[in-house]
């Protein structure tokens, strides 16, 4: 079964940069050491410190699920609800 990569951008609302770092980089430690995490890493753009840049690997689209679900998933959805200005995230099949 291929390994599922996601690809996601966040942009922090004007004022909510440092909450959503702070949350953000909560999740690290937690969401590696799922079960089927192959990496998860957190990139900040350097010219938009607002941008925030996560690409994670998992050994499957169902593993990848049962993630979305984790506690502290929400946990971070709960303390950063109303200071993102953008989410966006792109599901890819890795081929090479």
């Amino acid at each position: 079964m291929p390994r599922l990569t996601i690809v996601a951008n966040v942009h922090a609302k004007s004022g909510q940069v440092d909450l959503v770092k702070a949350e953000l980089k909560k999740l690290i430690p937690l969401t590696r050491a799922e079960e089927g995490c192959i990496n998860f890493d957190l990139h900040q753009d350097n010219n938009d410190p607002a941008h925030f840049f996560l690409y994670e690997n998992w050994e499957s689209r169902e593993i990848w699920e049962v993630h979305k679900g984790a506690a502290h998933l929400q946990k971070y959805m709960d303390a950063t609800a109303g200071k993102i200005d953008e989410y966006n995230f792109t599901d890819m099949t890795q081929i090479g």
